[in-house]
């Protein structure tokens, strides 16, 4: 939002003739006009629209008539001491400007929105976009065509959005003084000249780098500094310009580059506030499309002199986008930049700090740029959110559940008996109620027999409690189990099998002490991810030892698996679910790297072939949760990899919805396509609702996926699979979150 206190060419007294209102609204570009009374008070608001509106009204065809006669007297003015925040609550597809009064009525200042950005190239600038980082190469090609393509290349490696250059024809910048008469000058214009006519690059030459760029997929900008140059690159054809810091103030230049109706992104250097709003006024009468970027034009800018919060005054000033264009040493600045709202980043950039022109000492180098590119997407990741709501992300509510206190029974209650403070106490696992629910217990019936150290839940506050019953589906279904609670859970419905979930504990088990006779049902396995020692299962790893050590570990998984065949009923090959890793901390591995990893897994997979056993790799999100961290994921993401991999190698998947209903976010992929992708290759489904970008194991309806379609899908294309629900802490409470789930898919599936 502006604030605008230079409101003369926004207002008109209102015996003034209609005639030179139409003259004043057409010169400030604005398309309305304030009418005063002769003590400076508001009489209402006249545009274009006002006029056309009195004159269908039958008004006389006459604009020699006062103002008066067509102003709009219906009209939202406020007190200049209305806080900002509340002034802009005030703007909307109707209100697009509004008078700031003093308490006698008397104009003041007008506040305007704030220009929305613009689009370069079909890229967006402004406000919830990501910055448009810039690496200014300029002169540092130093003449040569070699490194200045070697500096594109390296731009686009490093994460730069934009290759920016710079256009001078010295004849008409520096006239007489271009030829031998430069001795003549002043050492620093001297020495400037010097470097402009061995390093000057050619409208031929600067058109190749512009193609070079293009080729990379990364903008090319340039800075004309002169008449000529920009007739140059308009012959080209670029999509938006920069207005150097030293021609801001040079109307004539200017004007011509407003003229070509291109974006202009305009640093502010060595100009006084007053320049710049002339500038400003300049580009706002001839409508045009502008960024103005906070600049200290001193190479390097000392650190005292920045003065980065002048950046959300120019943002004031302009009422448009606003970046940053940095000469400090090293790139800590851009970042607290951007989080101060910088849409535009602009650093120099070079190959060898140590190289001859002044711009290469301020320079960063590519894996320096790659560094803040990487740090401006993380900063601008960490402000994504909606800064008026706090919610529990996915990985706080993982930690919760184990790091947090719930309410617990401190002593066997039973059914029927009223809750006092003694028979409760606060203790971790964060399982159960949160603590600040305790009172809200006291002086109820227990609903239920309660055991000592058993959670209470939300149920037991009478919330309605969905409990188990036989379900109908055409597809074998049960749900997920621990060694200490399959015995409750494996009775109270009609599953078809059991699919255990393993910690690495479990695997030190003794199953004697759980299994005495065998039930009449199948199984299915979880392999565990974390493993004694911290190891975190990759099959795919490039370290030959942590590979080995992953496949001992699945070798264990392997041998319980087969033991417990003797205590269940399987009816073919015992299905053993497993990630088999891929993921990074880092970040997304490349194409080629995905191939390296995607072989070892086949390799690993090869290796533990097993006649009683089917290893089946499940579907993956783009940043797992490895117990409590977030990670990055790479292998069985992608749609396409996960066919072509089942394809090459016969192997079949656990399609895990959630997962890849969260891929299908990130990457903006078709859930319908990626069903019918990877639907043919699928054994096993484990189905739960899922939103943005890492909310998984949701209930059902409470994510983004349509289930209605997906479950009507997953007939059609994988009809035989089985699934589970898998809910998060979908058996505490004695399963209720996997009754609901099995509630709601029951519908889905049977519709």
């Amino acid at each position: 939002m502006i604030i605008e206190f230079d409101t003369e060419k926004f207002t008109i007294f209102s015996h003034e003739t209609l005639l030179s209102a139409l003259s004043k609204i057409d010169a400030n570009g604005h398309g309305f006009l304030i009418g005063l009374s002769q003590s400076g008070k508001i009489e209402g608001i006249l545009t274009d629209g006002d006029i056309r509106r009195w004159l269908s009204e039958g008004g006389e065809v006459n604009l020699d008539l006062p103002v008066s006669t067509a102003l709009n007297t219906n009209f939202l003015a406020l007190q200049i001491s209305t806080p900002t925040a509340k002034i802009g609550r005030h703007f909307s597809d109707r209100i697009s400007m509004i008078p700031l009064v003093d308490p006698l009525g008397c104009l003041v200042s007008i506040a305007l929105p704030q220009q929305s950005g613009f689009v370069i190239n079909g890229r967006k600038l402004g406000a919830k976009n990501p910055a448009f980082l810039i690496a200014e190469i300029g002169n540092n090609h130093n003449g040569d065509m070699d490194l200045a393509h070697r500096l594109v290349d390296f731009a686009a490696n490093a994460g730069a959005d934009c290759a920016k250059f710079q256009m001078r024809d010295v004849s008409t910048l520096y006239g007489r003084a271009s030829g031998n008469a430069c001795r003549a000058l002043d050492l620093g214009a001297q020495y400037t000249l010097d470097l402009l006519n061995r390093f000057n690059l050619s409208a031929t030459q600067l058109y190749e780098l512009f193609d070079h760029c293009k080729d990379l997929a990364i903008e090319p900008v340039c800075t004309p500094w002169d008449l000529p140059s920009l007739e140059a690159l308009e012959l080209y054809g670029l999509n938006a310009y920069k207005v150097a810091s030293a021609d801001l103030t040079n109307h004539e230049l200017l004007s011509a580059l407003i003229s070509t109706g291109k974006p202009l992104i305009c640093s502010t250097g060595m100009s006084e506030e007053q320049e710049i709003r002339e500038s400003v006024d300049l580009m706002r009468r001839r409508d045009t499309r502008f960024a103005l970027l906070h600049c200290n034009s001193t190479y390097p800018a000392p650190y005292k002199d920045i003065n980065l919060g002048y950046m959300q005054r120019l943002r004031e000033i302009g009422g448009c986008v606003v970046g940053y264009s940095g000469h400090e040493r090293g790139w800590s600045i851009p970042i607290a930049a951007v989080a101060q709202g910088a849409s535009i980043i602009e650093k120099h950039f070079t190959t060898d700090r140590s190289m001859e022109g002044n711009d290469h000492r301020v320079s960063l180098l590519p894996d320096e740029f790659s560094a803040m590119a990487n740090a401006i997407r993380n900063v601008e990741e960490a402000m994504s959110g909606d800064a008026n709501k706090r919610e529990v992300s996915q990985g706080e509510i993982i930690n919760r559940e184990v790091l947090a206190k719930s309410i617990h029974a401190a002593v066997d209650i039973s059914a029927g008996e009223e809750l006092t403070r003694s028979q409760l106490m606060v203790c971790s696992p964060g399982q159960g109620l949160q603590p600040n629910r305790l009172n809200d217990l006291l002086g109820r019936k227990a609903l239920r027999d309660i055991p000592l150290g058993t959670p209470l839940f939300a149920s037991d506050l009478g919330e309605k409690l969905v409990t188990p019953r036989p379900f109908i589906f055409s597809r074998p279904f049960g749900i997920p189990v621990r060694w200490h609670d399959y015995r409750a859970l494996a009775k109270v419905s009609n599953f078809k099998f059991l699919e255990y979930h393993m910690s690495y504990q479990d695997m030190e088990a003794n199953l004697n002490e759980y299994f005495d006779e065998p039930l009449d049902l199948d199984f299915v396995i979880h392999a565990p991810e974390l493993f004694k020692g911290d190891h975190i299962l990759d099959l795919s790893s490039d370290d030959e030892n942590y590979r080995r050590r992953s496949l001992d570990e699945m070798r264990r998984v392997i041998d319980i698996t087969c033991e417990l065949r003797k205590w269940h009923r399987p009816s073919h090959r015992t299905l053993i679910i497993t990630n088999v890793g891929g993921f990074d901390t880092s970040g997304f591995l490349n194409a080629s790297e995905r191939e390296d990893c995607y072989a070892r897994v086949a390799q690993s997979l090869q290796e533990l072939n097993c006649d009683e056993i089917e290893i089946i790799p499940q579907t993956m999100p783009p940043f797992p949760w490895h117990f409590g961290g977030q990670s990055y994921h790479n292998l069985f993401v992608d749609p396409s990899e996960i066919t072509e991999f089942c394809l090459q190698h016969g192997t079949r998947i656990c399609f895990d919805l959630s997962h890849s209903q969260l891929a299908c976010n990130y990457f903006d992929w078709s859930m319908a396509h990626f069903i019918q992708a990877v639907g043919p290759h699928t054994a096993h489904l484990h189905i739960a609702d899922a939103r943005g970008l890492d909310g998984e194991g949701l209930q059902i309806g409470d994510g983004d996926m349509d289930f209605n379609f997906v479950c009507g899908e997953l007939d059609r294309v994988c009809g035989d699979a089985s699934f589970i629900p898998e809910i998060w802490q979908g058996h505490k409470n004695s399963g209720s979150g996997f009754w609901r789930a099995l509630d709601a898919l029951e519908h889905f599936f049977n519709d």
